[in-house]
């Protein structure tokens, strides 16, 4: 008989299916320096950002880098709190837990950096930290789907081409 106070054995313990979800990486170039592109992408958010299809609030909200925060203002004045700077080193990268229309306390971890490329300035974006999200799958598939759309719209904010 089995002792039982022991614990199963790492072949026994079947894999965490949040584990087997990929990080969601996205790269776009847009014409300009990386200062130009960092500050594009963090103090004019609010012109290129889809808010008609990316938002809590919808059309006619404002979204800003704020302090520490990445903040949604809707027409009415309420408040979304999208997520929570924690490493900014302007104009290379940020970091941020990220939780758009959730909490905090659902959040994933979202990065953004920036390099100096021929033809202007390169944008990787890496979203993981799935294991946070209320529904790790859906919410990563969502992100998946969109991240290329709202990249797409700073590309063209910034003069860039979208293929």
């Amino acid at each position: 008989m089995d002792n039982l106070f022991s614990h199963a054995s790492p072949a026994d313990e079947a894999a965490d299916p949040v584990d087997a979800l990929d990080v969601v990486v996205d790269t776009v170039v847009v014409p300009g320096s990386v200062s130009q592109a960092f500050i594009g992408f963090t103090e004019h958010t609010h012109l290129w950002w889809p808010l008609e299809e990316h938002s809590v609030f919808g059309t006619g909200s404002y979204v800003e880098f704020e302090e520490n925060l990445v903040l949604e203002t809707a027409d009415d004045g309420r408040t979304a709190v999208w997520g929570t700077i924690d490493d900014w080193q302007p104009p290379l990268s940020f970091h941020a837990s990220w939780y758009p229309g959730t909490t905090a306390l659902w959040s994933t971890e979202l990065r953004v950096a920036f390099r100096a490329v021929e033809g202007g300035t390169e944008l990787r974006l890496v979203h993981d930290g799935w294991e946070g999200a209320e529904d790790p799958a859906r919410t990563r598939a969502e992100y998946d789907a969109g991240w290329p759309q709202v990249l797409a719209r700073f590309v063209r904010f910034m003069g860039g081409a979208v293929g």
